[in-house]
């Protein structure tokens, strides 16, 4: 399974972004060319290398040559909308935006489609986000896992003055991603980096096991005294931790942490559910049992990798009211997956497909691709995910004739 894995140990912006992409091996001239394809003018991109703190890293410049208006959601998506570019890549520069407008727009008190971009609305930030969802379609539209985000520390001075970092708009975009905030004076995340991860990013945590085939390094515009302001862009195929008998699913040892409760709040586990996904957990399930007196209860069960069962056990600790919990090692078989993007009538959507020996064995649409799609065609969800089931298998069968 193709994968990318982004180091975000020294933050994340759209120009790292698209420089580490390019860096892989996104061909500049075609991404100029797909760019082209935007209606925007006045602006110029270049591409070069720099060193940040004795590393070397690809440096992508964008400079406008005119005015540039403050643009709201609509005049975006318009603009996205009208470009002859790959579904997919338009679909996620979409949702980008869509997630900067929706942050600004809760700071604001105001709806989305009333807010000013200014910064991110500029041509560069445009150019930026839509570039870094084109490049990943030209590297083969990978799987992206995103380590912990270096946020940073001090102020950042913005449209509407001095402001902490992490920036209000960008510490809401980052909500259910893991962060910490190192002792570098400045902001290491802006928000187009922000949304980037919050759009394309499935998972976060330490670097899963995999085979390197490239690596990609985008180079920050600031340079910090020792610490080198470079976004790497780890790009290979997953590996299982070990392999069975030749020809059967991948197999590797998991940690199963399991407890019993009969007085835990339905939103207390939501809750922690998405803390326990965000810290690495590899599933979080809850099932109903009767307890002790008759009492209804939950079992909640989380799967991990070992190194990690102790800090999602201390997770269940702080964040339910369990007194203890059981931890055992059990093998879990998994199925190969890949991603596979798909046009509908009503737009592009990604299809999680599951294969063994090469032979497809499940393919189910991605739900919020589908649910996201459903209501911006106000048509049925069901509609729309069995359209992206139909378009896969003729994309399929398509295939397999050539």
């Amino acid at each position: 399974m193709s994968i990318a894995y982004l180091d975000g140990s020294s933050g994340i912006s759209g120009d790292m972004f698209l420089g580490a992409l390019m860096d892989a091996g996104v061909d500049a001239d075609r991404l100029r060319a797909e760019l082209k394809k935007l209606p925007v003018e006045h602006y110029e991109i270049k591409v070069g290398r720099v060193m940040r703190a004795g590393i070397s890293g690809a440096r992508v410049e964008i400079s406008v040559t005119a005015d540039q208006p403050h643009r709201h959601l609509r005049h975006i998506e318009d603009l996205i909308g009208k470009a002859d570019i790959s579904e997919s890549a338009k679909a996620n520069a979409l949702a980008a935006f869509r997630k900067i407008a929706e942050a600004e727009g809760k700071l604001h008190a105001k709806p989305a489609e009333h807010i000013h971009f200014h910064e991110v609305g500029a041509v560069d930030a445009i150019l930026d986000i839509v570039g870094t969802c084109l490049g990943f379609e030209m590297l083969g539209a990978p799987e992206v896992i995103c380590s912990p985000l270096n946020l940073g520390s001090g102020r950042v001075q913005a449209a509407h003055g001095s402001l902490p970092v992490p920036a209000p708009a960008t510490a809401e975009l980052l909500k259910g991603i893991p962060v910490y905030s190192s002792d570098v004076a400045g902001e290491l995340v802006t928000p187009t980096g922000a949304a980037l991860v919050a759009t394309l990013a499935s998972a976060f945590g330490p670097m899963p096991p995999m085979t390197i085939d490239r690596i990609g390094y985008g180079a920050g515009a600031k340079e910090f005294a020792g610490h080198p302001n470079i976004a790497r862009l780890f790009l290979g195929k997953r590996v299982a931790d070990r392999e069975s008998a030749a020809g059967a699913s991948p197999e590797e040892n998991v940690a199963v942490i399991e407890t019993h409760l009969d007085d835990l709040s339905p939103q207390l586990y939501a809750y922690f559910a998405e803390r326990a996904l965000a810290a690495g957990a590899l599933d979080v399930a809850c099932a109903p049992l009767q307890m002790k007196k008759g009492r209804p209860g939950f079992r909640v069960t989380v799967i991990a990798k070992p190194e990690q069962a102790d800090a999602l056990a201390n997770l269940l600790f702080e964040e339910t009211t369990t007194l203890g919990v059981r931890i055992y090692e059990a093998r879990r078989k998994t199925l190969e997956r890949e991603w596979v993007s798909v046009s509908t009538g009503y737009g592009a959507v990604r299809v999680k497909v599951a294969r063994q020996n090469g032979r497809i064995l499940n393919a189910a649409p991605e739900f919020s691709d589908c649910e996201r799609i459903a209501a911006e065609n106000k048509v049925p969800l069901k509609e729309v995910m069995a359209a992206a089931i139909a378009a896969f298998r003729e994309k399929t069968i398509e295939t397999l004739s050539h």
